[in-house]
């Protein structure tokens, strides 16, 4: 049987194509065929026990034990999803871990960010919005905030690149030791953000996955209303840059 997909033979995208991230959640749901498959279980092995104690065909102790036995499938299933509730709860809390540390690296940065950009001042003419952003940043405006994470970021960045274009503009500036430093830890930072970044990436996708996974995740999934995460997301600033020729 040939490949399904043949790099050889099949069509060729010689122009490329550039990927998106779709910033949607997607709520899990089951269907009827999953709520008639968790009824079979309690009640399929029952019916056999029930004829026989309606028939008689064999004595009432054993056909009543026959009736019980037949619910084991059904307190199995149960232990099951029981099981699968624990494992997503444990992962919910593992995304909030790795989320956490992307903010604790946000806001080690906001603080360098800061810092560089008062000694700058004293330099330059920086512009002012650059001063006033970093400012509400300094003071929690918008970091910890799970839903602006990935904004927080992203403006980060573009602060840190206006930043360093004055850095840049100004080569007396490189001479001071604690700009100098101060970026140093921003260059650090920025990677162990994208470090973190991957780690949560990484967690987003398999709860992404495991919520799926029928029967058990998926029927828990529905049942307590979880729906996919939305993963880290590069700006759309850093992806015009990216495309751009550096040398």
């Amino acid at each position: 049987m040939a490949n399904e997909l043949d790099e050889v033979t099949g069509p060729i995208s010689s122009d490329g194509r550039d990927v998106n991230v779709i910033s949607k959640q997607i709520t899990v749901k089951v269907g009827i065929g999953t709520k008639i498959f968790e009824i079979a279980l309690w009640t399929v092995c029952m019916i056999p026990g029930a004829i026989i104690l309606a028939t008689s065909t064999l004595p009432v102790l054993q056909s009543i034990c026959l009736m019980v036995a037949g619910v084991f499938p059904g307190l199995v299933f149960q232990l099951m999803k029981t099981n699968a509730k624990a494992y997503l709860q444990k992962l919910q809390q593992k995304i909030q871990t790795d989320a956490s540390q992307i903010d604790n690296y946000l806001e080690q940065r906001v603080v360098i960010l800061s810092n560089v950009v008062g000694l700058v001042e004293k330099s330059i003419n920086l512009d002012k919005d650059v001063m006033k952003t970093v400012a509400a940043y300094r003071g929690g405006g918008n970091v910890n905030i799970d839903t602006e994470r990935n904004s927080t970021s992203q403006q980060l960045d573009s602060i840190f690149s206006r930043i360093n274009v004055a850095f840049e503009a100004y080569p007396e500036l490189k001479a001071h030791a604690t700009i100098a430093d101060a970026m140093r830890q921003n260059s650090y930072l920025q990677k162990e953000i994208t470090a973190a970044r991957t780690l949560y990436n990484d967690t987003v996708g398999l709860w992404n996955q495991d919520i799926f996974s029928w029967p058990t995740n998926q029927i828990v999934a529905a049942r307590e209303g979880y729906t996919t995460r939305i993963p880290f997301i590069a700006s759309a600033e850093i992806k015009k840059i990216s495309g751009s020729k550096f040398f």
